[in-house]
């Protein structure tokens, strides 16, 4: 038996919990979901009903998207490597880029991506928030080629879908701003393996091996 990821290909939670999967080398089986007519086996497994949801061969089910990127890392049937990849993103400063991540900065890109779903949001002022706080500290802590220094680590990964769904918004002003380690650290990933394995289109609503 293979572990089962609901998933949905646009989704940054999602990418990242597929990213790590990948990463880890877990065998897996994916689910594109649709989002408007969700499985009824993702509902009784997570009433939450937001991807990712994995659930293991022994039929535990993993709710959160870092909970995935941590089992991934750890489990035995994975890479040995990749419990060090997880380990390096739970030191200073990348704990603190992944809570700012999943917090504030998401919440600013939510409504400066979709202002008309948020009652007097200032479309430019979460902007100019989000580029403030988490990309220009992201910028501060990339003296090397990544998070983790010379060798990426799952910090990168988690906070990479979220970086590049803030620059798909505007991408020409996004490339006009001075963060030029952000740019290169963008560029390397988005033209990565790992991100073009991640990004592999499925049919919806079909188990198939990822």
């Amino acid at each position: 038996m293979r572990a089962l990821l609901y998933t949905y290909r646009r989704c940054p939670y999602a990418m990242r919990a597929r990213m790590a999967l990948l990463h880890a080398g877990v065998p897996f089986d994916a689910y594109e979901i649709s989002l408007k007519n969700k499985p009824a086996d993702l509902l009784a497994a997570s009433p939450k009903a937001t991807v990712p949801v994995l659930i293991l061969p022994d039929g535990r089910v993993i709710e959160q998207s870092l909970e995935v990127m941590q089992w991934a890392c750890q489990s035995e049937s994975g890479h040995s490597d990749a419990n060090l990849w997880w380990a390096a993103s739970q030191t200073w400063p990348n704990i603190g880029l992944i809570e700012t991540n999943d917090g504030a900065f998401k919440q600013h890109l939510d409504r400066y991506k979709y202002p008309q779903r948020f009652e007097k949001a200032d479309r430019d002022f979460h902007r100019d928030a989000a580029m403030n706080g988490l990309v220009m500290a992201i910028e501060q802590n990339l003296q090397l080629t990544f998070l983790g220094g010379d060798q990426a680590c799952a910090a990168d990964v988690a906070i990479f879908p979220f970086i590049r769904q803030f620059r798909a918004v505007d991408a020409a002003w996004f490339d006009a701003q001075p963060i030029p380690s952000v740019h290169r650290w963008l560029q390397i990933w988005l033209a990565s393996e790992l991100f073009e394995r991640c990004m592999k289109k499925m049919p919806v609503d079909q188990r198939l091996p990822f």
